[in-house]
């Protein structure tokens, strides 16, 4: 095996490896720590020794003896008994198996540790970022439109916080479900959208997360049945990443949406994720943002083709959302889809009132909409910026080709 190779299967089992190493060590720091000792192993040993049959449980198995070797270390330079306390109870943990027990609840377990309602939302945001998909700090801080330092501090509070005030690491009784259930989905979904378009990387999809995030969102169904949020979410996660297979080429290219060929789409998931947001949009109350959100995918999922989809019911429930939960992210989306019922030229208006105002500052798809509209009306040299802004503004590989493509359609016509 290739260190590329070993670094592509730490990415894709990191987040569930990581969750279960802070169950067992009870710590974050320590448990990172642990974990990038494993990788160093795995880097030294598995070019020879080849592939473990299950790459994850080595990877904690491991951690949790090198957390055991640093808590160790930690009694012989300092003598705390705490620590001895600390490694005795490492010890008495049992080896790890990921083939069922508690480990399958282990990132449930840290999703709710991250969203303890004693931490703001963008600090539920950017732990989860940092501990569940694995982004680095530097990632994270871009992210959030801050400096990597401050982002480093404000990570190294919250899990200061979680040790001091003894926070558990557990999935709470179902009374204490609620109160943290809005950002447990946000953190799911969170988990969902860096799966299916990365932040950074080579590669488009991550289709670990995609899966994780899923799998979360039938736990949480399970635990909380009967909430049109949890069905809207599941469905709406189901009926966009039903697209998977259409979505890149062979050689990682993106492929557009009025250029994918549907049959590739996965029709099981589509039939489910339909009847989930059925389900959520028969929900007493009025309806849930994931849920209308779902039912914008279930009319991309009907459609036989790009033309034929219902783009002014698609403006109409965009409409819905921003009204029961605005943003500018909605408001661009909804811009988007303007374009197809009304024109390129009425969606740049919305899309320059909504830059006017500061809304999206930084937003790193913003210049890339604004190119797409430029380009359709024909205004190549404004078009041709815009995209160098997006491509400047993403560290994602495939977006930067997609992006040089239309440079270069453009300057072929």
């Amino acid at each position: 095996m290739t260190p590329v190779e070993i670094e592509k299967i730490f990415r894709d089992e990191a987040g569930r490896a990581l969750s279960t190493l802070i169950r067992l060590v009870g710590d974050f720091d320590l448990a990172e720590d642990a974990l990038q000792d494993a990788v160093a192993v795995a880097l030294e040993r598995w070019p020879t020794t080849g592939l473990p049959a299950n790459p994850r449980a080595w990877l904690v198995n491991v951690g949790r003896n090198k957390a055991i070797d640093r808590v160790r270390r930690s009694i012989a330079f300092r003598g705390k008994r705490e620590a001895l306390t600390h490694e005795l109870l490492l010890n008495a943990s049992a080896p790890c198996d990921d083939d069922n027990g508690m480990l399958e609840d282990d990132m449930l377990r840290l999703i709710f540790t991250c969203c303890h309602p004693s931490f703001a939302a963008e600090v539920q945001v950017a732990l989860t970022l940092r501990t569940v998909c694995g982004l680095t700090t530097a990632e994270v801080a871009r992210g959030f439109l801050v400096s990597e330092d401050a982002m480093a501090q404000r990570l190294l509070r919250a899990k200061q916080k979680i040790r001091l005030a003894g926070i558990p690491y557990e999935v709470p009784d179902r009374d204490a479900l609620a109160p943290r259930l809005n950002g447990v989905l946000a953190v799911v979904y969170l988990v969902f959208t860096e799966g299916y378009a990365a932040t950074s990387g080579e590669d488009l999809m991550r289709p670990d997360l995609v899966r994780e995030a899923i799998r979360l969102a039938r736990l949480l169904d399970a635990l909380i049945s009967g909430r049109g949020e949890i069905k809207g979410l599941l469905a709406l996660m189901l009926l966009h990443d039903s697209r998977r297979a259409g979505r890149t080429t062979a050689g990682g290219d993106i492929v557009l949406l009025e250029e994918q060929d549907r049959t590739l789409w996965d029709r099981a998931q589509i039939s489910e994720g339909l009847l989930l947001v059925e389900e959520a949009l028969r929900m007493p109350g009025r309806p849930q943002s994931y849920a209308v959100q779902a039912a914008i995918a279930a009319l991309h999922a009907r459609a036989p083709s790009y033309e034929d989809t219902d783009w002014r019911q698609i403006v109409g429930l965009y409409e819905v959302l921003l009204r029961i939960s605005p943003s500018p992210v909605i408001e661009l989306n909804h811009a988007a889809a303007v374009a197809m019922v009304d024109g390129p030229a009425r969606a740049l208006d919305l899309v320059n009132a909504l830059e006017a105002r500061g809304g999206l500052k930084g937003y790193e798809l913003l210049p890339a909409v604004r190119a797409d509209l430029l380009r359709r009306l024909g205004r190549r040299d404004a078009a041709r910026e815009a995209y160098l802004k997006a491509t400047a503004a993403t560290q994602l590989e495939p977006l930067r080709r997609y992006y040089a493509r239309r440079i270069a359609e453009m300057d072929r016509n």
